[in-house]
């Protein structure tokens, strides 16, 4: 093989190939191919979702249906920095309203979009699990808790 050749060849895709056939033999292989899949290209592009169709024999439409269907399953890229905003009962009350607020006005964003940089995207959640240190938001699952809308920037800023 020529060193231009090694090149062209995508270590994801590779990953991609190894991680079906690592489940292809499973009986239901298809929610931990897209759970793998998309902890390796970090969402769901579309020529992925074609390459493990066509590799599977799953009808693409099905494929789709069970990626619209769970919510843990992205189509789009997400920020460096994925933001979960708790809006559970206990987030709730305690003021996780006015934690969003802010998250909202001090990213440009609302819920579900990415920053134009790149650095953070928005998701509302309906529960974190820390329900004792509400409101509480978490990035890339660090959890921030008993917050306060003006500790926002602060917390913030120690994310590139």
């Amino acid at each position: 093989m020529c060193t231009a050749c090694e090149d062209l060849i995508d270590p994801k895709e590779i990953k991609l190939d190894e991680i079906i056939a690592k489940h292809r033999s499973e009986k239901g292989p298809l929610i931990p191919i897209l759970q793998a899949a998309q902890e390796v290209y970090g969402y769901l592009p579309a020529h992925v979702l074609k390459h493990i169709s066509k590799a599977t024999r799953i009808p693409l439409a099905r494929i789709y249906g069970v990626v619209t269907f769970y919510a843990q399953f992205r189509l789009t890229p997400v920020g460096r920095n994925l933001i979960n905003v708790c809006m559970g009962t206990a987030c709730h009350v305690r003021g996780g309203a006015k934690v969003l607020e802010t998250l909202e006005k001090e990213l440009k964003i609302k819920d579900g979009a990415t920053t134009e940089d790149g650095r953070f995207t928005l998701e509302i959640v309906a529960c974190i699990g820390a329900c004792g240190l509400a409101p509480v938001i978490s990035i890339n699952n660090e959890v921030h808790g008993r917050l306060l809308p003006e500790k926002i920037a602060g917390i913030l800023a120690k994310y590139e």
